[in-house]
């Protein structure tokens, strides 16, 4: 008996003679999987990308607390470093740092969403948010920290 090609609508498992419908299940769960961590790397992006534009764009007090708040929330791994006391040359490794663990988060996300048959895109997003929300907690509390122990010298708030 023969393998006969697949109907149309079909597309083959790389790893398998078996076929997948588009759209199905196990067509959602390798889409996840494949493209979940990267698009984990979506939302600190965006909010990296408005942190360094703020401080580009100007030199007010404003920029100064959305320019560091938001680099935090982005990168969590420039607490790590010391970030704003520490070397400027560190940076560039706490934020490459930062890149992977929100590619382990997305990969987290990605397996945890796909443990249900019926996975899609909106269990990957809660899954992630909840990991997000937890990361972005753990930021806030750690910046409340540095600005009693330190003193308002952290963020100007006014």
């Amino acid at each position: 008996m023969s393998i006969s090609p697949p109907p149309t609508g079909y597309h083959s498992n790389e790893t398998s003679t078996e076929y997948t419908l588009v759209g199905g299940p196990r067509w959602y769960h390798r889409r996840i999987r494949m493209f979940g961590p990267f698009l984990g790397l979506l939302i600190p992006g965006a909010v990296g990308a408005i942190a360094y534009v703020s401080l580009q764009i100007s030199d007010a007090s404003w920029s100064g607390s959305v320019g560091l708040i938001g680099g935090y929330f982005a990168a969590p791994t420039l607490l790590a470093v010391g970030a704003p006391f520490a070397d400027r040359n560190v940076y560039p490794i706490a934020a490459a740092a930062a890149a992977v663990m929100w590619l382990f988060v997305g990969i987290l996300a990605a397996r945890r969403s796909t443990r249900h048959p019926m996975a899609a895109w909106g269990d990957f997003w809660r899954h992630y948010l909840w990991m997000l929300a937890g990361i972005w907690i753990g930021v806030s509390v750690a910046l409340a920290v540095a600005t009693v122990r330190i003193g308002s010298g952290i963020v100007d708030w006014q």
